[in-house]
């Protein structure tokens, strides 16, 4: 059997974009409590896992090499969908607003994936006319990847650390 995993670093993060966006559709056609949970639950690890490659190495490999503001929105961006992962994750289908936290997770998603990968100008392209090896760029994110989808799976992440949004102390 072929290896199907990309090679090129971005290949990468835009594949681990059309999982979460197949998630949030299966979402949308479940029925029932603990269907809804379930792919909640792999949407919330996907995304902390995805955020956490980010965020560690592709984010400050093309530091000084992308805008600066495109760069920092997309942290942000990444803190406010942490906020609502964590709610989610705290949360069972039943509550109020789940299904409405879910839709605006899936919103904040697709705004960040359109900045990522499809607006003129996107950090994808800045990425690709920067002098960056992006197969060694893959390297580390596949196997970056890999450590943090066996810790989920054999104890679970953390909840999400917001990297710009300041905590304060009641």
């Amino acid at each position: 059997m072929a290896d199907k995993t990309p090679k090129d670093g971005l290949q990468l993060l835009a594949a681990d974009h059309r999982k979460v966006e197949d998630l949030f559709e299966s979402f949308e056609k479940a029925t029932g409590a603990s269907a809804k949970e379930k792919i909640v639950k792999e949407i919330c690890t996907e995304l902390k896992v995805h955020a956490q490659i980010e965020e560690e190495i592709y984010y400050p490999e093309i530091r000084g090499k992308v805008e600066d503001d495109a760069l920092d929105e997309a942290y942000v961006e990444h803190d406010g969908a942490k906020l609502l992962i964590n709610e989610l994750e705290a949360a069972t289908p039943d509550e109020a607003y789940y299904d409405a936290k879910v839709k605006v997770l899936q919103e904040q998603i697709e705004h960040h994936v359109k900045e990522e990968e499809q607006e003129r100008d996107n950090l994808f392209q800045q990425t690709r006319a920067a002098d960056i090896d992006l197969e060694a760029l893959g390297e580390r994110l596949a196997a970056r990847k890999a450590e943090l989808l066996a810790l989920a799976e054999s104890e679970g992440l953390p909840p999400a650390e917001p990297a710009t949004l300041k905590h304060e102390e009641v």
